[in-house]
């Protein structure tokens, strides 16, 4: 009886991690076979079928030879995937079409193709591209800004630099779409998009989620010595630099807007500890304030209630003139009236 029992429960399992692998082989081919829609589907469907074709000879007690195929099969499949390589030279979409190129001579870091486009819709825009350049020695600030757009979990996580001269430029890991493209979480499972990082100004970058697209947009202070400020600055141009050297894919899971920001931030600050919130991205500012790198003294919700920009940001459209990073911090903690 419990040798009946134990040969069931691993049939059971044998058959879980078959379903498991043709599941994902499945969407393997759909995202990335380069072929018409009808050859994707008929792929599809043949691999469901030798994956189901697998686990009824296992259960059939013929599990020897099947498995054999099918774990050869996966293994060819694998062999595939891995020749599918990152590119920088596609048809991209204009806000993603040229990639940041800094370059550090002492303290002062030049920027070419730092993001100035003016939105009047997502589609209707005027492009611009300025090389700027920022003197470290006048680094002050650093705001992270979380973007939400389908409830509480999910935000983009964007973070901004300020001088004491009063220019800003925000930071933002994105995909980098192809004309046309638009975003996908399960394609980012399977190489769909290469990783982008943009540099912007605040009035493209962030007045684009408020005022555009109707995103809600949530500032926080970020506590931080101006050494860990200037580090965490220079990492972001390590990472641009890589980017340009050498593509690489965006991952929903392991390489998105928030898990290189975390990645950057521990080599800053060395023991920050892993948390799911990290992967639940739209929780990030409840991390930051339990590990102490938030404005000290306040509450979780004082922090959200004085950070929501939306209704600042959206207010400067009908101030002409007015300077929109200084409006939209306006009551933020930690900044001075």
């Amino acid at each position: 009886m419990l040798r009946i029992l134990l040969r069931s429960l691993g049939r059971l399992l044998v058959s879980f991690a078959v379903l498991l692998s043709a599941a994902w082989a499945c969407a393997a081919l759909w995202y990335q076979l380069p072929a018409t829609l009808p050859v994707k589907v008929g792929a599809m469907v043949l691999w469901g079928l030798f994956g189901l074709a697998a686990i009824v000879l296992l259960w059939r007690g013929k599990a020897g030879r099947s498995l054999l195929a099918y774990a050869i099969g996966f293994v060819v499949l694998l062999e595939w995937w891995g020749t599918i390589a990152p590119s920088q030279h596609r048809e991209w979409a204009d806000d993603v079409a040229r990639y940041l190129t800094p370059r550090v001579e002492g303290s002062v870091v030049t920027m070419e193709n730092v993001r100035n486009f003016d939105w009047r819709s997502d589609t209707d825009y005027t492009v611009r591209w300025d090389t700027r350049r920022y003197d470290l020695d006048r680094l002050r600030s650093v705001d992270v800004s979380l973007s939400y757009w389908t409830g509480p979990a999910i935000a983009h996580t964007l973070v901004s630099f300020g001088f004491d001269d009063g220019k800003y430029v925000t930071f933002s890991i994105e995909i980098r779409k192809e004309r046309g493209e638009s975003f996908s979480s399960v394609g980012g499972f399977f190489k769909q998009f290469e990783n982008s990082l943009v540099a912007a100004d605040e009035h493209d970058i962030l007045r684009v989620r408020t005022n555009v697209r109707g995103e809600d947009v949530y500032m926080y202070r970020v506590h931080l010595p101006q050494a860990e400020m200037r580090s965490l600055f220079l990492g972001y141009v390590g990472e641009a630099n890589a980017l340009a050297r050498a593509p690489s894919f965006y991952n929903t899971l392991t390489a998105n807007c928030t898990t290189i920001v975390y990645s950057l931030a521990r080599h800053v600050v060395p023991g920050l500890p892993m948390d799911y919130r990290l992967l639940a991205s739209g929780y990030l500012p409840e991390y930051l304030h339990d590990v102490g790198g938030l404005t000290p003294g306040l509450s979780m919700d004082a922090l959200r209630a004085g950070g929501r920009i939306t209704d600042r940001a959206i207010a400067t459209d009908q101030q002409p003139g007015v300077n929109f990073s200084q409006a939209i911090r306006n009551g933020l903690p930690g900044v001075a009236p």
